[in-house]
């Protein structure tokens, strides 16, 4: 008789593009945890001219699909790249550019280390960026005498439903942690959980959100709990998903 396979001890919601999405899971199975994946947000590059670099300083890179869009539309590796975190910082080499640095953390610390590292005076800085911005990265460089421009590379669309299978295992038991890493994921689930009748029915699992502004969007909901991550990044959340591993149930 044929053993009957068990449950991995956790099941996570990962709501990320799937590009990210796919790192996440295998992060996440390197736990011994499955991952499920619905993503909140579909990318879809641009089909733009290359944006001009000339009298450029810098990059500023706010997320890795901007990073993705960037190296399909520019052949040029060597000038400086900043970008906001770790992760965008890490697709920015692995997509060849040879000048990277990253602010870990959020727009905020992009911007004070743009202003340790740059002079106004040394040219423009460009920011690529999606439809949807969080923050307002322009306006602090700005107010400290840099000229950005915006330029948008990608649509990020957000999902219109939650996958049936998906809402039933929120409620059943079938997922045990739900992961949001913006507050515009955040905010696209909540409004997706309201539509699909099971806001107030997600007891059973642990909301956890890279930020407080990720969390903020979730408040509507009936979580058992909600953990912020102690810093911005990837990393940090996992941190805390650690903690839940060897804390008790």
């Amino acid at each position: 008789m044929s053993a009957i396979p068990k449950r991995p001890a956790l099941r996570a919601l990962v709501t990320r593009p799937r590009a990210e999405a796919a790192e996440l899971a295998a992060a996440l199975a390197g736990r011994g945890i499955e991952a499920v994946i619905e993503p909140l947000i579909e990318i879809k590059t641009l089909d733009l001219p290359p944006p001009s670099l000339a009298g450029v300083q810098a990059v500023l890179c706010t997320s890795a699909n901007g990073v993705r869009a960037l190296a399909a539309a520019v052949g040029e590796r060597a000038f400086p790249v900043f970008a906001v975190g770790d992760a965008t910082a890490a697709q920015a080499r692995a997509e060849g550019f040879l000048q990277v640095e990253s602010a870990h953390g959020d727009v905020g610390e992009l911007a004070r280390l743009v202003r340790r590292r740059l002079d106004p005076a040394d040219g423009r800085l460009l920011h690529v960026a999606g439809t949807a911005v969080a923050g307002d990265l322009a306006g602090e460089l700005r107010g400290a005498g840099f000229t950005v421009e915006r330029v948008v590379m990608y649509e990020a669309r957000a999902a219109t439903a939650l996958d049936p299978a998906t809402a039933e295992a929120l409620t059943d038991g079938g997922i045990d942690l739900a992961l949001f890493f913006s507050p515009r994921t955040a905010t696209i689930f909540a409004r997706l959980a309201i539509a699909a009748g099971i806001a107030g029915r997600l007891g059973r699992v642990r909301a956890l959100s890279i930020s407080p502004a990720a969390d903020a969007g979730l408040v509507r909901l009936g979580f058992r709990e909600r953990i912020v991550a102690a810093t911005p990044t990837q990393a940090a959340l996992l941190d805390r998903v650690d903690a839940l591993l060897v804390a008790p149930s």
